[in-house]
């Protein structure tokens, strides 16, 4: 007992955020340096922070999980009756869906993300599955509502008529993976408060916001859940029969991008430059990629330093003999995934301010020794 008092008390320290970058203070969106990022695993008091409310004050003594609705057997558990639960580990990368927003032109509202609003850890907990299989999941149950503790009034329109919990909802079909931790344990220790303590949701290949943090309830349901997040926040703009329609944001898409140089760093001519960077992909493999050095009229191999995994960034790098002539040059990564598909060279407008996997420009100064 009094290791788990030392445990919770651990975690009312605010986590240390020295070298984060602050894009909101209150809620607390915090943006990974992502030049700064040279390991395979973000070391977490680097992690990006992504918070849509004040992070709540949730005691691990006296925390309940409740899993219920379309089930036969709805239970609570305490966060021990949780952690004694058999544990798996899995690594995976998690990305806000606004990473990059600040490239967008004309500058669009939200948070001005760079390329920091996105990380990789390694997470350990209960696969959902066993949870849902424990409560005797309903055959005809749909979706998977996860709801964190986290509370209060969102500031796009349109409003919900009173302050609303933060919640988001997977399809059965998803939820059901055993790649779907309910988390405990972030990079082997117990998560920070601001990455979720006690417990958050992990849903590697999907956008940040489907792992919510602070989790309290998880609920099945018969209809698709269409919740104030789905509709009218992380939503796009798809078609059907001609008509559009708005969909849920969902799988992270294709995406490389360049961590060094940063944006308008000065280099030497004629020498060789370590361009570095990462990508990453949603329910898909990245297995090449190619950078440019010369605005996209040309394009050269890099070599990838992390084998193919699912779910994880591959982190990469390229020797660049930097031009002889002093300049401004324009630098751009490219993935592509095992199916063929290429990262696009420009932002789908569908999306709004979302889902900017386009080859971002990043821009350099080139100068003599």
């Amino acid at each position: 007992m009094e290791a788990s008092r030392e445990r919770y008390l651990d975690n009312d320290a605010p986590l240390f955020s020295a070298g984060l970058i602050i894009r909101q203070k209150e809620p607390k969106n915090l943006e990974a340096p992502f030049d700064r990022i040279d390991s395979y695993l973000t070391p977490t008091e680097l992690f990006y922070i992504r918070s849509h409310f004040p992070t709540p004050d949730l005691d691990g003594a006296s925390y309940r999980l409740r899993i219920d609705g379309a089930v036969r057997y709805p239970f609570a558990l305490s966060y021990e009756e949780l952690r004694r639960m058999g544990s798996e580990t899995r690594v995976a990368t998690l990305e806000c869906a606004g990473n990059s927003r600040v490239f967008l032109v004309p500058q669009v509202q939200g948070a001005q993300w760079e390329l920091g609003a996105v990380s990789n850890a390694e997470w350990t907990g209960v696969p959902l599955r066993a949870l849902l299989e424990r409560a005797g999941l309903a055959e005809d149950a749909c979706e998977i509502v996860l709801e964190g503790a986290d509370r209060g009034t969102p500031k796009e329109e349109p409003l919900p008529p009173g302050p609303i919990s933060y919640a988001w909802s997977l399809h059965r079909a998803k939820a059901i993976q055993s790649e779907v931790l309910i988390a405990y344990q972030m990079n082997g220790r117990d998560l920070p408060r601001d990455h979720g303590f006690p417990v958050r949701a992990i849903v590697p290949g999907h956008y940040g916001m489907a792992s919510v943090k602070w989790l309290t309830r998880i609920q099945a349901v018969r209809e698709p859940f269409h919740g104030y997040w789905q509709t009218s926040d992380y939503a796009y703009w798809a078609w059907m029969d001609g008509k559009p329609v708005r969909r849920a944001l969902g799988e992270m898409q294709l995406k490389s991008e360049i961590a060094r140089p940063r944006p308008y760093e000065t280099v030497a001519a004629n020498r060789i430059y370590t361009v570095c960077g990462a990508a990453w992909a949603g329910e898909t493999d990245v297995s090449e990629i190619a950078v440019s050095t010369d605005g996209g009229q040309t394009w050269a191999n890099a070599e990838f330093l992390d084998p193919v995994r699912r779910h994880v960034w591959r982190r990469w790098r390229l020797d660049w003999l930097t031009p002889k002539r002093p300049g401004r040059y324009t630098l751009l990564a490219r993935a592509k995934d095992a199916g063929g598909m290429l990262q696009p060279g420009e932002h789908d407008q569908n999306y709004g301010v979302y889902v900017i996997n386009h080859s971002l420009p990043i821009e350099i100064l080139v100068e003599r020794s």
